[in-house]
Formats: C-alpha cells, structure tokens, sequence
C-alpha cells in the first residue's frame, strides 16, 4: 500500500527526497514563522521605535552591501529607476516606524492585527495610484473588515488606542509603497531593490532622527547610542533571521508555488505573532474576547482576499523583505 507521506509527495522512510513543490511549501512556512517573530522581538527589544529600525535597516543594508550580484544590478539600475526606488524606500522606512511605534504604544498582537488591514487599504489605494479601475469586489472586501476593526478598538485597553491608530497607518503605508512598486515593472534584482530602497530608509531616518524629539517623542531616540549585548543579540536575530533568511528562503521557494498559494501562506503571519505573543509574551491578559474576535473578522477577510487574485503571476518578491505585511500578487 502506498504511504500517506508518498502520497502527498512529501518523501517515505525509505529516504525519498521531498518534491521541489513540497520542498518549497515547508519554506515557505518556516519563513511565515519567522516572520511572525517580527513583533515579538520588537517588544522584547528595549530601544525606542527609531533606534530599533534604524539598526535593523543598517544591518540588512550592510549584509547586502557584501554581496556582488547587489553592486552589479546597482550598477545596472538607470538614475531614474534607483530615484524612484529610493523614494519608495523612505516609505518603507516610516512603515517599519510606524508598525514598531505600534508595539511599542500597544503590544505585538494589536501591531500584527492592525497590519493585517494593509489588503483592504491597498484595495483603495491601488486603483489610484496604477491608473487601473476600481473593483467593486475588493472594496467590498474592503468593507467587510471594518466590523473587525471595531470590535479591535472596543476590545484593548484605552492606553492602547494611539497604539492601533499608529498600526492602521503603518498598514496604509504598506498598501502606499507596495502599490508604487507594482508601477516599477522588472525594475531590477529583489536583493538589489531591497538594499535600494532599505539604504534610502536608513538616510531617511537618520535625517529625521534630530527632528523626531519635536515631530513625535515617543518614537525618537539617540541613534548613536550602542545598545546593550541583549538588545544587540535580538537587533540580529530581527534583521537577520527574520527578515534577510527568510526573504532569501522565500525568493527561493517563489519558483515553485503560486502567487495564490504563497498568498495563503503568508497571511498565515498575523496569526502566527499573535499565538506567539500569547505564548512568550502573555499578551492575552492585556486584551478582552472582544479584540480576538475582531481579529478572526478581520482574518477571515484577509484569507478570502486572494480568491480575487488567484490567476496573477508572483510579482514584486521585494515586498517579502521589507513589509511586515507580504503581498506577493
């Protein structure tokens, strides 16, 4: 009789290897779960939201810095498209801002439920900024999480409110600069563009880092400060195992599945931070029935989402590493 493993092509004890297909599935699970790693080690690091992203570009920025193939499609890149793709950059700066000044006001459940809503938005922002018409079906996709969204608000603690409003931005920022990419069509290598636009958010921040005291106080702090070894250790485990190895993983398993089936994957990360938020965190005491009922609206949403998508091509793999919210189609 032929195994349950062998049939679903995932290998026997007689040590047959996993199909490429299967292969990639198991990645691109292990990266989700990385990923969802993103928020809990935002709370567990001690540095203000500015610091935190700031060292955490800086160090993607210089391991990609080492890699030839990036200094080659840099080389290849025409002025105009490396400007555009900087200026995308300082986008995805003030999302990665916004979305740890969210853990940082809040918890790591309410930031990955908050970017949860990048989807919804990008259903409105999209059409706008790509010239395409808007689709009745994604604005009523769009719609349909707001009950969810009000259950989140009436479900956490007032201190935590500033906390969602700040997530909800992050997540508009996402659909903003994911949107603009999808205009840059065969722009350049992902490694390549990830390091374009990852560089320009670091100058960006830097810029902003004397200012962010008077704009806003609770996210600034001194960038020239050293962090401590424990905060040192978590800064590479954030930049480095949760978003370089991950987005290499997934660049790799991209050859083998759907821009749907990744999809379904991916939104799988929300749900991932918030388990473990309970888990290492304990986040659960903090927040009502309420919020985790909102969260399974907005959820539920999320994961209907790419049924609208489900012939498009994987495009625009860059997105895997610099966005908290992944949106491959």
């Amino acid at each position: 009789m032929v195994s349950y493993r062998r049939r679903a092509g995932i290998g026997d004890n007689s040590g047959m290897p996993l199909s490429p297909t299967a292969k990639a599935q198991l990645q691109i699970h292990f990266c989700v779960l990385l990923w969802g790693f993103t928020a809990i080690l935002g709370k567990m690091i001690t540095l203000p939201a500015l610091p935190l992203v700031w060292w955490r570009m800086l160090l993607v920025v210089a391991t990609l810095a080492v890699l030839p193939s990036v200094w080659r499609g840099l080389r290849a890149m025409p002025a105009r498209t490396l400007l555009a793709y900087s200026g995308i950059g300082a986008l995805v700066a003030l999302h990665w801002l916004t979305f740890y000044g969210a853990v940082k006001l809040a918890n790591a459940s309410v930031a990955a439920t908050c970017i949860a809503l990048a989807p919804a938005f990008t259903s409105v922002v999209e059409p706008w900024l790509t010239r395409r018409p808007f689709s009745m079906r994604e604005l009523a996709f769009g719609l349909a999480v707001l009950p969810g969204v009000a259950l989140v608000v009436g479900g956490v603690p007032h201190g935590m409110r500033m906390g969602i409003a700040i997530g909800a931005l992050s997540a508009l920022l996402v659909a903003l600069f994911g949107s603009l990419n999808k205009r840059m069509v065969d722009g350049g290598d992902p490694l390549t563009i990830t390091a374009v636009e990852l560089g320009a958010g670091t100058l960006l921040l830097t810029l902003l880092a004397p200012l962010m005291p008077m704009l806003f106080p609770a996210f600034s702090g001194d960038l020239l400060l050293v962090p401590s070894l424990r905060d040192a250790l978590l800064l590479l485990a954030l930049s480095l195992l949760c978003t370089l190895l991950p987005f290499a993983l997934s660049l790799v398993a991209l050859r083998h599945l759907s821009a749907y089936g990744v999809q379904l994957v991916t939104n799988l990360e929300p749900v991932y931070a918030i388990v473990l938020a309970m888990v290492l965190l304990g986040e659960q005491r903090e927040l009502t029935p309420l919020f985790y009922l909102g969260v399974a609206i907005i959820l539920a949403a999320v994961f209907l989402h790419p049924l609208l998508n489900r012939n498009k091509p994987l495009q625009h793999a860059e997105i895997l590493a610099t966005s908290e919210a992944k949106r491959v189609e």
